[in-house]
């Protein structure tokens, strides 16, 4: 099942700067192959279900690897069944909204 996912991933008594983790991640993502965008507050990730459960699973594993003996994490899933939708199209969409106001 194609979806999007927005997760964010945060380290419990790690410091202040979550960059280290973030980084760390971004590079499991990419190695993943799955389309993905970091935002402020997070990433999206648009792909299988599987696969993406799989890579912030890795993401979890890495961060804990890095000494978080903590983690919290908030995962929202976007599905669609009657056609496949990309991250892309949903941005494009309100972009032509607002174009069209102009």
């Amino acid at each position: 099942m194609h979806s999007i996912v927005s997760f964010t991933l945060v380290p419990i008594n790690s410091g202040l700067s979550l960059s280290p983790y973030v980084a760390a991640c971004s590079r499991v993502l990419k190695r993943s192959n799955l389309k993905h965008e970091l935002h402020a507050n997070g990433t999206n990730i648009e792909g299988p279900w599987n696969d993406i459960f799989e890579v912030i699973g890795q993401c979890q594993q890495k961060v804990h690897d890095m000494g978080a003996e903590r983690i919290f994490t908030t995962i929202q899933v976007g599905t669609r069944t009657d056609k496949q939708q990309r991250m892309s199209d949903k941005t494009e969409s309100v972009t032509r909204l607002l174009d069209a106001e102009q």
